[in-house]
């Protein structure tokens, strides 16, 4: 008990929305969403993005944050508290801590990016230049100019653990609540600016208006098919919150019982939701606005939108450019801080070391395991993972996103839900402890998270396979079919003989 009394809490419910969204709030929420609502239907998109939120998102959150509270610890002891006696749950600990590193390898050199265009934007370095040239300084001054890497990621990383050494409250609290409230309030300028500027009508049609026809048959060459459509929400809507490998969970062992744990999840999913949504009305409108096609990922960020700003004028641009790229900027380094509170609790609650210790030891350990991925995106470029991964750091990220994060979501779900593991009974105790929302305790709930639930998230695990490696969908789904069918015969054989024993023990009373 005593350590449990010397663990460090959130001063505020407040610290603790902002902290779990922030950590939620990434890169995916600007360069992907708003591409893909657009693609697939806008808003229509959007009700079946929501849906899935709600059916997969917001369950194994609430896990997560129920593991946290309960256990005190991070993930280098949560599950070592709870699991029943002879069962090894803890040992996904141990890997959920490995996602954390992988995460950080790649994403701190990415964060770097956002710190030198918002630099750059500043000075007017992108005034008067060609869309060629902006192009140029993309590829050239910055992913093909190692130094320029290696000054960004470390900047980062020293921001990053920086923030983490002056203390939960002092530091982790008090600096994301700084960057997330400055983040809200310039995306919120940012989109009533560009809803002046003529034209800005074409971009709010593309983005939100509802178009069935697309969410079926596609919106552009090519099209696609509705599953497509149903694949790309699930999927956007489980990666969004980066759940599975504790970022969230580590969140919820800084907190008390005064408030539910289904009501502050809903909370932290709506920040999220928001910041995605208000990141289209700012990028479809601007970029319709001055004729630039927008694109998704790097390519819109740092390719498409400069060439916005440009159009604005060297005032205009410099200033709206800027408070972008800062805006981005906090995004990206809410998330480097909240993912280095849960690296740095790891061996604090594992090895009882001092925050110093921890944060000293991990800020060496991740300039040397950051550095692969800087290095590989030019002197490294020959390190090559197979023409479908690619680079250092898309193995990486194909680590992160495509194996821990929906593996680890899956048993966040089974140790919340069967009898070998922490248990339904206990599971809702502690969600439901405390002020709010309760979360659903019926039979179908429970059974959905169990057995369906599940299901959906090894659809999810096995379409990025086939997304990755080139097999089409079709064939994917002729495949995953087959598993749940599979799965769901199994799922029969166990009830039908669990209601067989109970039938034999009522006939022997």
């Amino acid at each position: 008990m005593g350590e449990q009394k010397q663990r460090e809490t959130l001063g505020s419910r407040l610290g603790f929305l902002l902290l779990s969204a922030g950590c939620a709030i990434g890169l995916g929420n600007v360069w992907r969403f708003p591409y893909i609502t657009g693609k697939y239907g806008g808003a229509a998109f959007v009700l079946i993005y929501l849906i899935f939120l709600v059916i997969l998102g917001l369950p194994v959150m609430v896990c997560e944050f129920a593991v946290g509270r309960a256990s005190k610890k991070g993930m280098g002891g949560a599950f070592q508290t709870l699991e029943p006696a002879k069962t090894n749950w803890h040992w996904y600990g141990n890997l959920a801590i490995i996602g954390n590193y992988l995460l950080m390898m790649f994403y701190t050199v990415v964060s770097g990016w956002f710190l030198k265009y918002f630099v750059q934007m500043i000075t007017g370095k992108f005034v008067g230049l060609s869309g060629e040239a902006v192009v140029g300084e993309f590829l050239e001054g910055t992913v093909g100019s190692w130094p320029t890497l290696l000054i960004g990621m470390v900047v980062v990383i020293v921001i990053g653990f920086g923030t983490c050494i002056l203390g939960l409250q002092k530091g982790v609290e008090r600096i994301t609540k700084i960057m997330m409230s400055a983040l809200l309030i310039i995306m919120i300028g940012l989109a009533i600016y560009v809803a002046f500027l003529p034209g800005a009508g074409a971009g709010y049609k593309f983005y939100l208006k509802p178009d069935f026809k697309a969410l079926v048959n596609g919106n552009g060459a090519g099209g696609h098919g509705l599953w497509d459509t149903i694949y790309a929400a699930m999927g956007q809507a489980f990666f969004t919150l980066s759940l599975g490998i504790g970022s969230m969970e580590i969140f919820g062992s800084y907190i008390g019982k005064d408030h539910s744990l289904t009501g502050e999840s809903l909370r932290v999913i709506g920040l999220d939701t928001f910041v995605a949504i208000c990141a289209g009305l700012i990028i479809f409108p601007a970029c319709a606005a001055f004729g630039v096609e927008a694109d998704s990922g790097a390519g819109l960020a740092f390719m498409s939108l400069p060439n916005v700003f440009n159009a604005m004028g060297p005032v205009a641009g410099r200033i709206v450019g800027a408070f972008f790229f800062l805006f981005m900027s906090f995004a990206a380094l809410s998330t480097v801080i909240a993912v280095f509170e849960n690296i740095v609790a790891f061996p604090m609650d594992k090895f009882g070391w001092s925050r110093t210790k921890a944060v000293l030891v991990n800020f060496v350990a991740m300039l040397i395991l950051a550095t692969p991925a800087a290095l590989g995106m030019n002197v490294w470029s020959g390190v090559h993972f197979g023409a479908h991964i690619g680079s250092i750091d898309a193995l990486e990220d194909f680590i992160v996103s495509q194996n821990l994060l929906p593996i680890g979501s899956m048993l966040f779900l089974l140790f919340c839900t069967i009898k070998k593991g922490w248990g339904w009974d206990n599971f809702i105790a502690e969600a439901d402890a405390g002020e709010g929302i309760k979360f659903p305790k019926n039979r179908i709930v429970k059974f959905y998270l169990r057995w369906i639930a599940p299901v959906i998230i090894l659809v999810v695990f096995i379409a990025g396979y086939c997304d990755i490696f080139g097999v089409p969908l079709r064939k994917a789904m002729n495949f995953a079919l087959h598993i749940i069918a599979a799965i769901a015969i199994i799922i029969l054989f166990v009830i039908v003989t669990k209601l067989q024993n109970r039938i034999d023990k009522l006939e022997q009373k």
